[in-house]
């Protein structure tokens, strides 16, 4: 099973870079952009719980994909480059089995425990 979720979250990777492909700007911006979202590790400065609401809100595929869908709309090509910075960081973190965070720690995401070897 872990195997067939990495493979759809790297296919969702792929996507967003499709979807930056349709976007009018550089690629150097996907590069320098791609580790934004990670921003939202600071909130472990503040606690657990405080660092597990960021990450996750910085993390959350369904923001994602209403910022991208809210910049078609809007037609602010900005937004929808969030959305898919947002959309590709985590599908890109979810590949590598970082999930989202539980309040318990950092090492504690929905995907399991990082760091702890299988079996």
């Amino acid at each position: 099973m872990k195997n067939i979720i990495q493979l759809e979250e790297v296919l969702m990777f792929i996507l967003g870079i499709y979807l930056f492909s349709i976007l009018d700007y550089r690629w150097f911006w996907f590069l320098i952009l791609i580790l934004t979202p990670d921003i939202g590790m600071l909130g472990y400065l503040f606690g657990n719980k405080v660092g597990a609401v960021l990450y996750n809100i910085f993390h959350h595929k369904g923001l994602a994909i209403a910022l991208y869908l809210l910049g078609i709309y809007f037609e602010l090509p900005v937004m929808q480059l969030g959305g898919i910075i947002l959309f590709s960081h985590s599908a890109m973190d979810r590949a590598m089995g970082y999930g989202l965070k539980y309040e318990k720690g950092f090492k504690f995401t929905h995907l399991g425990e990082i760091g702890k070897k299988d079996g």
